[in-house]
């Protein structure tokens, strides 16, 4: 399987390559990432000499309450300004004043996105390291009518995806991916557990507002213990973990790609064994003498 970049490749070689520049150059870049993200990098009243990269998230409004303001502020200092408008977060780069490793601030400019999820999940993290949990349950709506759920435990977080599914070959196809991701506790004791069911809501969420129900709908549990919570692997955990949807739908479209290849191939096969059976048109010459096909 593959592994998804936690970073928006395209914001990332974008700043990398104006930052670098042997003199500055002008850039107007709009790009759009997973879950309604949009970004705007561009040179505010024309100065060459300043880069800004903007960002509209529609998880954005869930976050304030999680403390996403503070963590950015964390993350990028003076770099992080009032956002534009039409836009959730702007970060504003003075090429002069850069520091001399211009490829890590590129690099993390990239993980924006990534960096505004981990507000919810470093808050519940420490909630559950410091063996305070909460009754309060956050919800983050990621994707359109899909979302995000946490709740901590002394001794675990629990985080919970919805999910809808708007091909039922697709329900079909995620119930056997998702099954490997069970499976493979077998053989990884040190892997979180992961549950998944469809149509019903797990009973984590029952009194929620406004949980998806349907046979098109399914939800994948994930049980993070203190060894993927802590410290030394927070980090880690958060890159893995924010961009589960997207690597979920992802390899389900992979797999259909897969499997209509091999169906267009095995196709091709059969016309042509039927094209070396089909018999040969008889001439006068054959009719004549009775010859058979």
């Amino acid at each position: 399987m593959i592994l998804l970049e936690e970073n928006n490749l395209v914001i990332f070689e974008t700043l990398k390559a104006k930052f670098s520049a042997a003199k500055p150059e002008s850039v107007a870049v709009v790009a759009i990432d997973f879950d309604g993200v949009k970004y705007n990098i561009t040179n505010p009243g024309q100065d060459k000499g300043v880069i800004t990269l903007s960002a509209s998230m529609r998880i954005y409004s869930d976050l304030v309450a999680h403390g996403v303001v503070d963590l950015l502020k964390r993350e990028y200092g003076d770099y992080l300004v009032e956002p534009e408008d039409g836009y959730d977060v702007t970060l504003r780069y003075e090429l002069a004043s850069l520091p001399e490793d211009k490829e890590a601030v590129a690099k993390k400019a990239s993980l924006l996105k990534r960096n505004c999820f981990a507000a919810v999940f470093e808050k519940y993290f420490k909630m559950q390291e410091e063996e305070s949990p909460s009754s309060e349950m956050a919800t983050v709506h990621y994707h359109e009518e899909e979302a995000m759920y946490i709740a901590a435990q002394s001794d675990r977080v629990t985080i919970i995806f919805s999910t809808v599914f708007k091909d039922p070959d697709d329900v079909i196809i995620g119930k056997v991916f998702l099954q490997e991701f069970k499976d493979a506790r077998k053989a990884h004791q040190q892997a979180p557990q992961v549950l998944f069911s469809y149509g019903e809501a797990p009973r984590e969420l029952a009194g929620v507002k406004g949980v998806l129900s349907g046979d098109n709908v399914g939800f994948v549990t994930f049980v993070l213990f203190p060894r993927h919570t802590n410290p030394a692997n927070r980090e880690n955990t958060i890159n893995l973990i924010h961009q589960f949807r997207t690597y979920l739908h992802y390899h389900i479209k992979c797999s259909k790609a897969y499997l209509h290849q091999r169906m267009r191939s095995k196709t091709s096969t059969f016309l042509k064994v039927l094209n070396r059976a089909k018999p040969e048109a008889m001439t006068d010459k054959d009719k004549k003498f009775g010859k058979r096909g």
